[in-house]
Protein backbone atom coordinates (compact mmCIF):
# COMPACT_ATOMS: atom_id res chain seq x y z
CA UNK A 1 0.00 0.00 0.00
CA UNK A 2 1.55 3.45 -1.17
CA UNK A 3 1.90 6.30 1.23
CA UNK A 4 0.35 9.15 0.31
CA UNK A 5 2.77 12.18 -0.25
CA UNK A 6 3.21 14.90 2.49
CA UNK A 7 1.16 18.37 0.78
CA UNK A 8 3.21 21.07 0.61
CA UNK A 9 3.43 25.15 0.45
CA UNK A 10 2.20 26.88 2.52
CA UNK A 11 -1.93 26.06 1.45
CA UNK A 12 -1.00 22.89 1.57
CA UNK A 13 0.06 23.03 5.34
CA UNK A 14 -2.52 24.75 6.51
CA UNK A 15 -5.58 22.41 5.12
CA UNK A 16 -3.30 19.72 6.12
CA UNK A 17 -3.26 20.86 9.96
CA UNK A 18 -7.25 21.80 9.41
CA UNK A 19 -7.32 18.36 8.95
CA UNK A 20 -5.63 16.97 11.64
CA UNK A 21 -7.66 19.81 13.75
CA UNK A 22 -10.96 18.50 12.60
CA UNK A 23 -12.14 21.08 10.14
CA UNK A 24 -15.48 22.40 11.76
CA UNK A 25 -13.98 24.31 14.88
CA UNK A 26 -11.23 25.81 12.49
CA UNK A 27 -11.91 30.01 13.15
CA UNK A 28 -11.41 31.71 9.50
CA UNK A 29 -8.40 33.55 8.97
CA UNK A 30 -6.63 32.25 11.59
CA UNK A 31 -4.04 29.82 10.94
CA UNK A 32 -4.07 26.25 12.78
CA UNK A 33 -1.23 24.17 13.10
CA UNK A 34 -1.65 21.05 14.93
CA UNK A 35 0.44 20.08 17.63
CA UNK A 36 3.01 17.86 16.54
CA UNK A 37 3.52 20.41 13.34
CA UNK A 38 3.87 22.99 15.65
CA UNK A 39 6.25 21.13 18.02
CA UNK A 40 8.64 20.54 15.01
CA UNK A 41 8.29 23.95 13.28
CA UNK A 42 8.39 25.95 16.75
CA UNK A 43 11.24 28.76 15.28
CA UNK A 44 8.52 29.02 11.77
CA UNK A 45 5.42 29.28 13.82
CA UNK A 46 6.89 32.37 16.33
CA UNK A 47 7.79 33.89 13.09
CA UNK A 48 4.39 34.22 11.70
CA UNK A 49 2.68 34.70 15.07
CA UNK A 50 5.05 37.64 15.14
CA UNK A 51 4.86 38.64 11.19
CA UNK A 52 0.94 37.62 10.41
CA UNK A 53 -0.87 37.71 14.17
CA UNK A 54 -2.26 35.07 16.25
CA UNK A 55 -1.61 31.32 15.63
CA UNK A 56 -4.05 28.41 16.92
CA UNK A 57 -2.55 25.05 17.98
CA UNK A 58 -4.56 22.54 17.77
CA UNK A 59 -4.26 19.35 20.40
CA UNK A 60 -6.13 15.29 19.43
CA UNK A 61 -7.73 15.79 22.82
CA UNK A 62 -9.11 19.26 21.55
CA UNK A 63 -8.72 22.58 23.97
CA UNK A 64 -6.62 24.49 21.17
CA UNK A 65 -4.32 27.06 22.40
CA UNK A 66 -2.84 30.95 20.22
CA UNK A 67 0.01 32.01 19.96
CA UNK A 68 0.35 35.22 19.88
CA UNK A 69 2.99 38.05 20.05
CA UNK A 70 3.65 39.26 23.53
CA UNK A 71 3.15 42.77 22.50
CA UNK A 72 -0.16 41.81 21.82
CA UNK A 73 -0.93 39.81 24.82
CA UNK A 74 -0.37 42.84 27.24
CA UNK A 75 -2.42 45.11 24.90
CA UNK A 76 -4.93 42.25 25.68
CA UNK A 77 -5.10 42.01 29.54
CA UNK A 78 -3.19 45.49 30.61
CA UNK A 79 -6.51 47.39 29.78
CA UNK A 80 -8.63 46.89 32.91
CA UNK A 81 -12.26 46.11 32.29
CA UNK A 82 -15.12 48.36 33.19
CA UNK A 83 -18.10 45.94 34.31
CA UNK A 84 -21.10 47.69 34.48
CA UNK A 85 -23.54 47.74 37.38
CA UNK A 86 -26.17 45.59 37.24
CA UNK A 87 -28.29 48.33 37.58
CA UNK A 88 -27.32 50.63 35.20
CA UNK A 89 -27.69 47.67 32.62
CA UNK A 90 -31.38 46.70 33.90
CA UNK A 91 -32.32 50.68 33.69
CA UNK A 92 -30.70 50.35 30.06
CA UNK A 93 -33.12 47.54 28.80
CA UNK A 94 -35.89 48.29 26.27
CA UNK A 95 -39.59 48.14 27.81
CA UNK A 96 -40.48 51.16 30.16
CA UNK A 97 -39.93 52.84 33.08
CA UNK A 98 -37.78 50.03 35.72
CA UNK A 99 -38.34 50.89 39.31
CA UNK A 100 -35.67 49.65 41.22
CA UNK A 101 -36.92 50.02 44.71
CA UNK A 102 -37.04 47.66 47.63
CA UNK A 103 -40.88 47.06 49.09
CA UNK A 104 -41.30 47.95 53.16
CA UNK A 105 -43.95 44.94 52.77
CA UNK A 106 -42.56 42.14 55.05
CA UNK A 107 -44.88 39.57 54.12
CA UNK A 108 -47.01 37.54 55.94
CA UNK A 109 -47.13 36.77 59.68
CA UNK A 110 -46.00 33.56 60.30
CA UNK A 111 -46.71 32.06 64.08
CA UNK A 112 -43.85 29.51 65.45
CA UNK A 113 -45.91 27.81 68.30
Amino acid sequence: MAKRGKRTGRAGEERAAWTAAGGASRPPGLPTWALQDAKARLSELVRRARRDGPQRVTTRGGNPVVVLPEEEYRRLTSRPRKVPKLTDVLRACPGGELRLGRSRDMGRAIRFD
